[in-house]
């Protein structure tokens, strides 16, 4: 099986060691990872803020840059979403104005073959025992696009239920939105910092020492906003949970 690591702009800018992580995970349980070069963004920051047409190069790059792998992989469950669910729309979109099935040619063999990173690792792989310690205190928030989009369901819970040393707490209120939400937090900044509040303070209640999730997007506004709150917690990618065999490697 050819698989390729798409790790996405706010990963590769930001969170490299998501990426790193990914890559010794999948290593350790016998896959060959790619990272093709010229891999850039998917265009969701362009469609999510209108932009649409503007995101179809994006698009149409994604599907040249990743074709021939059997398998696509990203820890985002936001970036996923815009491959699995709005790639199909923009075909749908061209269509209607117009403008002809090229663009929905195009892009529809990369969408069946992109899976989120849990996802992969439990119906792929099918394992949910990846060989992983964490002797830490974990509560883990589910986003919204692997929640709602992607339907993710208890696959990364199943994953961090099997990791040696962790004790999985329940998050109160883990269904609702952080607050993040792309250019939400910019365009509606004091909703946007009220609710990453809320989510914060249902963190602290659970006493746990990390909040995990399955994309750094949103681990950014909840990470900042622990940092203004001076919580103890760490806000933590599911992938470098998943990676971790040691204290060494946390």
């Amino acid at each position: 099986m050819r698989v390729a690591l798409f790790l996405t702009c706010v990963n590769d800018t930001l969170y490299p060691e998501t990426g790193r992580a990914v890559v010794r995970l999948l290593t350790r349980l016998g896959v060959e990872v790619d990272f093709p070069m010229a891999q850039t963004c998917c265009g969701q920051a362009h469609y999510n803020t209108g932009y649409r047409q503007e995101a179809e190069p994006l698009a149409r790059h994604f599907a040249d840059v990743f074709a021939g792998y059997d398998a696509i992989v990203t820890p985002s469950g936001s970036c996923g979403a815009m491959v699995r669910e709005l790639y199909p729309r923009m075909g749908e979109r061209a269509r209607a104005e117009g403008r002809g099935d090229t663009l929905a040619t195009v892009l529809a063999p990369v969408v069946p073959k992109t899976y989120e990173l849990t996802e992969f690792l439990v119906d792929v792989l099918g394992v949910t025992d990846v060989g992983a310690y964490y002797p830490h205190t974990v509560t883990y928030h589910p986003t919204c696009h692997g929640l709602r989009s992607l339907g993710l369901g208890d696959r990364p819970r199943r994953l961090l239920e099997a990791v040696k040393g962790l004790e999985l707490v329940e998050l109160p209120g883990a269904e609702e939105c952080c607050g993040f939400g792309g250019t939400f937090a910019v365009k509606n900044s004091d909703v946007s910092a009220a609710m990453g509040t809320d989510k914060v303070r249902n963190a602290e209640s659970t006493g746990a020492d990390v909040l995990c999730a399955a994309d750094n997007s949103c681990l950014m506004h909840i990470g900042g906003t622990m940092t203004r709150l001076r919580t103890g917690m760490r806000p933590v990618h599911i992938a470098e949970i998943l990676a971790s065999t040691g204290e060494a490697a946390v």
